[in-house]
Order: structure tokens, then sequence, then C-alpha cells
């Protein structure tokens, strides 16, 4: 009897010991499992494309005038004036018209602040630039009165190689921002 009752006192000694052991481990698990309350982000929202209009500017055939050709391109509204720029430059294939910034000529950047559109293009505008007077009055007026077909530009400011210059071929002022130039 006295045996029976030592055994069961060692068994339930045995698993009281048992059961403190592990609760610790139980209670570490449940603690690893339950998820920590998190404040949740919101993502910022991605912006979506808008098909947007924009009004290019490009010289006549026989130099003289602006022609303005429209094309309705999808762009996110942080590079529409990017892109306004980017289409000016690919040229035109309208019957009319002719392409006047030279093909190699890359567009590095396009900052607006203030109502002045700073634009930036390589070198190449310069260096394979071929008109004269009229060609450079018309290929600054074909950026200007692109950029300034937005609201929130009012004069434009050329950079080439992220530089200030003075001119592109000796003939127009570049040192100061350029306003719209209605006269073509």
């Amino acid at each position: 009897c006295l045996a029976m009752c030592f055994f069961a006192f060692a068994a339930s000694g045995c698993g009281d010991e048992t059961k403190d052991a592990k609760e610790p481990e139980k209670k570490v698990e449940e603690t690893k499992e339950k998820p920590k309350p998190s404040v949740q982000k919101e993502e910022p929202k991605k912006e979506e494309a808008k098909e947007i209009t924009l009004k290019y500017y490009f010289p006549n055939e026989e130099g003289t005038k602006l022609i303005a050709v429209t094309k309705k391109v999808k762009v996110l509204e942080k590079d529409k004036y990017k892109s306004a720029m980017t289409e000016l430059l690919k040229g035109t294939d309208k019957k009319g018209t002719i392409t006047i910034i030279p093909k190699k000529t890359k567009l590095k950047s396009v900052r607006v602040k203030d109502g002045v559109a700073t634009v930036d293009f390589s070198g190449d505008i310069v260096k394979y630039f071929v008109g004269g007077s009229t060609g450079e009055e018309l290929m600054i007026a074909s950026i200007v009165n692109t950029l300034t077909e937005f609201s929130e530009i009012k004069s434009v400011k050329i950079l080439v190689d992220g530089k200030e210059i003075e001119t592109i071929a000796g003939h127009m002022d570049l040192t100061e921002p350029i306003s719209r130039m209605d006269n073509f």
C-alpha cells in the first residue's frame, strides 16, 4: 500500500514538474504565434497614365511659320513635359511641316519651377544644327511654344549638356528664359 502511494505521489510530482516545464514553452510559442499588432501603412497610390492631347510646333516647309500638330499620348502627369519634348524630338511626318531639331539631339531633362521650364538637351543640338538665323529662331520657337502650351509654363530656359549657353548658332540670345513666340 505504501509502495502504491509512493508511486502515485511520484507520478503526480513528475507530472507537475513536466507540466511546469512545458508551460513556459507554450507561453513562448503562443507569443511567437500571435501576430504583433502593426500600424498599417497606406501604400502611395500609383499614378495612372492619362491620355492627353499634346500640341507640338514644327516649321512649315518654306520656313516662314510654325504649324501646330496635335497628338494624343498616354502619360503620367509628372512626365507630361518630358513626353512633349520627346515627341518634338522625334520629328514630324505631317505633310507641309519639317523637323528642325537635329535628329541626334537627346533630351536630358525637363524641370518646371515658378512658371519657367528648364529643358536640357545634349550638345548635338548645337553640333548638328545646320540652319541660319531664321532656322535658329524657328527651332527655339518650336521648343518654347510646345512647352508653353502647358498653362503653368510661361517661359523656357534652354541648357546644353547641363550648362547655360548664350546661343545655338549665334543668332538668338538664350541667356534668359524665353517667352512664347507668337510671331511665327
